[in-house]
């Protein structure tokens, strides 16, 4: 069956397997569930995975089955496919500072200087290390539930806009988008320049 499915070239072609070599994956939690049955209970796993290119795109996904392998299995592929792409200023930190809810999950968001790290605990800095932040500071209020902080991370990700989005939304240049301030440095050297 292999045979015949590789002469037909497979249904996946090397593009496919290249950006799947790329991907990080990380296992945010794996939970014991019981349902109750005629017999006495059955047990299964649930597995809440996020996977990322570490250049800007994340996801994330939910998984249950009889087994851990094929819960991990079953959260990795819904996570590839709901992967989102995130804005990175130099391609290590965030535009702004951001907020997300889910529930009673609340997280917060700031870009943060060369050199920062990623101070970010649990579901929070799963999410944030697969996307591929260098330097960012984030910080959990209320709920520590990973389903909740994992999904209120992404709403707070998915707020993140760039110069250049904006500039395209307004219909203006990204140099009148980005503010000039008139604390003398960055004035003098327009007028320099002009």
């Amino acid at each position: 069956m292999a045979r015949r499915d590789e002469q037909r070239g497979g249904g996946r072609n090397r593009n496919d397997d290249e950006r799947d070599s790329e991907i990080v994956e990380k296992l945010v939690h794996i939970n014991r569930v019981a349902a109750t049955v005629k017999g006495g209970r059955r047990f299964s796993f649930a597995a809440l995975m996020v996977v990322g290119d570490q250049k800007g795109r994340v996801g994330f996904g939910h998984g249950k089955a009889r087994e851990v392998p094929e819960a991990i299995r079953k959260a990795t592929e819904e996570a590839k496919k709901s992967m989102i792409r995130v804005p990175l200023r130099e391609s290590r930190t965030l535009h702004h500072d951001g907020n997300g809810r889910w529930g009673a999950g609340k997280v917060m968001v700031r870009s943060a200087p060369p050199g920062t790290g990623v101070i970010a605990g649990g579901p929070m800095r799963a999410v944030l290390e697969t996307l591929g932040v260098q330097d960012v500071v984030g910080k959990s209020v209320g709920s520590s539930n990973p389903y909740n902080m994992v999904r209120a991370t992404f709403e707070a990700l998915k707020a993140q806009s760039s110069p250049r989005q904006i500039a395209a939304k307004r219909g203006k240049k990204v140099s009148d988008v980005i503010g000039r301030r008139t604390d003398g440095a960055q004035t003098v050297a327009v007028d320099a320049e002009g």
